[in-house]
């Protein structure tokens, strides 16, 4: 059984995260960990609340905190509930310390880690990319998952694939994950306007991609990565999920580097399944 965890900040619970974890869980029959980020150095009140006239308040200051507390303690008895209801094996950690550094640490020990494209930690919103989820893809032990705010079932599994070892190393990394992962599968491979249609090293790709994938559909695009895949991605009918190889340090993919998570972050409402090779 695999361990997927769900990061999860319990003042701004997303319900979009703990549906796609649970789901994934059930998919990779897998135990759940909900880890809740409860940074002691964040509040979701502010500075400025606590100030009256004698300065700072400890009366409200006392009040706000005991609020969090209360906020964190609903969101840790809805997760249960809903894990409960859906029959998924689960555990929940509690962690207080600097968020990041705790979340990048519990990665060491996951299969794989489920977060909101949008999570900041913090009491005010950031532009996607958020600098929190910049930081936890730049340096994490396991592979990610990043998904919009809105839940919807996968219908289709898009591998990016480029003909570097980062793009085949995703793509092993789901199937290990997901091996008997029931929606459809497509290789999308973008290729220079000079270069053939040919998918980079042809004949070693499907034949890895027939022990694994034997119904994939393949299709190259030509022209600039970035613009291709968000194009052709936005007119898909079906829900999708992307997988790619991404953030990872030293020698990186040519093109599936982290722009390319970022831009899909960016312009597409989709999960993104980004692994490393380290």
């Amino acid at each position: 059984m695999n361990k997927i965890i769900a990061a999860i900040d319990g003042l701004k619970f997303s319900e979009s995260t703990v549906s796609y974890a649970i789901e994934f869980a059930k998919q990779a029959n897998a135990h759940l960990v909900g880890v809740f980020l409860d940074d002691f150095t964040y509040h979701s009140y502010k500075i400025y609340e606590l100030v009256t006239n004698e300065g700072v308040s400890e009366r409200k200051l006392k009040i706000l905190e005991e609020k969090d507390v209360d906020t964190r303690q609903v969101s840790v008895e809805f997760f249960e509930e809903i894990c409960r209801k859906d029959g998924v094996n689960y555990s929940i950690h509690h962690d207080r310390n600097v968020a990041i550094r705790e979340l990048l640490h519990e990665s060491i020990y996951a299969d794989l880690l489920v977060i909101d494209r949008k999570e900041t930690l913090t009491h005010y919103d950031e532009k996607v990319p958020t600098r929190f989820i910049r930081d936890l893809l730049s340096n994490v032990q396991s592979p990610v998952i990043v998904v919009p705010e809105k839940y919807k079932p996968i219908e289709k599994i898009i591998l990016l694939y480029d003909g570097e070892p980062s793009s085949v190393h995703a793509i092993k990394m789901f199937n290990f994950l997901f091996p008997s992962l029931q929606a459809k599968t497509e290789v999308l491979s973008i290729k220079e306007r000079k270069d053939s249609l040919h998918l980079p090293d042809n004949r070693l790709m499907k034949e890895f991609m027939n022990r694994h994938y034997p119904d994939a559909e393949y299709t190259v695009l030509k022209g600039n990565a970035e613009e291709e895949i968000v194009q052709y991605t936005r007119h898909l009918k079906q829900n999708a999920m992307i997988v790619l190889g991404a953030y990872q340090r030293g020698m990186v993919s040519r093109w599936f580097h982290e722009s390319m998570a970022d831009v899909l972050m960016k312009e597409l409402n989709c999960p993104l399944f980004i692994a490393h090779n380290k």
